[in-house]
């Protein structure tokens, strides 16, 4: 299996980051937690902590990461962990993407996204929504 972590940005006002992928790529125009895979001898913290620096510039600490949902695809191989962070460091570039932009929990159904993005916006709106 792949294993691949990725995080929702969660700011104060309750708006969770999400990137668009590069059009050409796998999944290209579609929505998604920023992320990607974990790394020969990588924990999964450490493999997110990496991706959101090559892709978004920030600098997070793993004492703000809070696991939260798993999908998986046992047919492609692939198991995608999402984590959540609501503090980090600096301001999100997009790096790795063709846009990003910041959407209200209600927004995220709207969103066109890679068919294991879909549960875990399920859980992120979720968690906003018993926030509130």
């Amino acid at each position: 299996m792949t294993d691949v972590v990725a995080v929702a940005l969660i700011a104060p006002e309750g708006r969770v980051l999400m990137q668009r992928r590069a059009a050409g790529r796998q999944h290209g125009g579609l929505w998604e937690f920023p992320g990607g895979k974990v790394e020969t001898g990588e924990t999964r913290e450490r493999a997110l902590l990496r991706e959101i620096r090559e892709e978004l510039a920030l600098e997070l600490d793993p004492g703000h990461l809070a696991p939260l949902a798993e999908a998986s695809d046992p047919a492609a191989g692939i198991v995608i962990s999402l984590y959540t962070c609501r503090e980090w460091h600096g301001t999100p570039a997009r790096l790795d993407a063709e846009a990003q932009g910041w959407f209200a929990p209600a927004e995220l159904d709207a969103l066109a996204m890679p068919p294991l993005d879909v549960p875990l916006a399920r859980a992120v709106k979720q968690l906003l929504e018993e926030a509130n």
